[in-house]
């Protein structure tokens, strides 16, 4: 199983974006800071995808990538 990881300001744009998956999970942050640290621990390592610096930093996001989502 691998698991999408991204930043954005606006999760519900991003969700449809990304094919509405059924395990969407989401975290707000308080700052950039604090969500550019998150997701640099996640994108890189083994069963994670992703790409650092999206746009937008208020919320970090995540669900597992399957034929009918779109990375």
């Amino acid at each position: 199983m691998t698991w999408y990881v991204g930043l954005t300001d606006d999760p519900g744009r991003r969700k449809v974006e990304h094919g509405n998956p059924s395990d969407w999970q989401q975290t707000k942050f308080s700052s950039e800071s604090e969500a550019r640290t998150w997701e640099a621990n996640y994108v890189g390592k083994s069963g994670y995808e992703g790409g650092q610096g999206g746009s937008g930093w208020s919320y970090g996001y995540w669900y597992t990538i399957t034929p009918q989502t779109k990375q």
